[in-house]
């Protein structure tokens, strides 16, 4: 959030350069007309409007006073259930902070055709609009009733999953 304020300066700052280097165009912005004046009026009602903001600079890039963080929460039921449900393909790629799991082809117990799995769990709510599953076969894209029924297996096992740490 701190970081807007500096983007915005820089962006700011690197236009003005790039049309000062064109001689002034755009009606008369550089050479302080009307026109200039009305658009400094309005990008100073747009500060007072979203309120008092911290002074920044371009140096404050550079500066280790406090990183930006971003986390994606991430619902430990459903991602603990995906990976028992998919226990039988190889994993290639696991991420927890992002909720990404990507396999490699592997044959579920039982069946005949070979699956590839991504799962993406994007939030921290134990619900169906959290969790993402997209199955392809050797030949394309898995059918609907199939992805159903995964994304149907791993919702249930996630809710036996909280239910069973309720107990505790």
């Amino acid at each position: 959030m701190a970081y807007t304020g500096v983007v915005r300066v820089a962006a700011v700052f690197g236009l003005t350069l790039a049309l000062a280097g064109c001689g002034g165009g755009f009606g008369g912005f550089f050479q302080g007309g009307e026109r200039s004046r009305a658009l400094a009026a309005d990008i100073q009602a747009q500060e007072r409007l979203s309120g008092p903001s911290r002074q920044s600079t371009v140096w404050d890039l550079f500066s280790n006073a406090q990183p930006p963080s971003t986390t994606v929460e991430v619902n430990k039921y459903l991602w603990n259930a995906s990976l028992e449900i998919l226990d039988f393909l190889p994993v290639q790629s696991v991420d927890p902070f992002s909720g990404v799991i990507v396999t490699g082809f592997g044959t579920p117990p039982g069946g005949g055709r070979a699956y590839r799995a991504a799962v993406l769990v994007n939030d921290p709510a134990l619900d169906a609009r959290s969790l993402n599953v997209a199955l392809m076969t050797s030949s394309g894209p898995a059918s609907r009733e199939t992805i159903r029924a995964v994304e149907d297996a791993i919702l249930t096992r996630a809710r036996q999953l909280r239910i069973r740490d309720r107990g505790l």
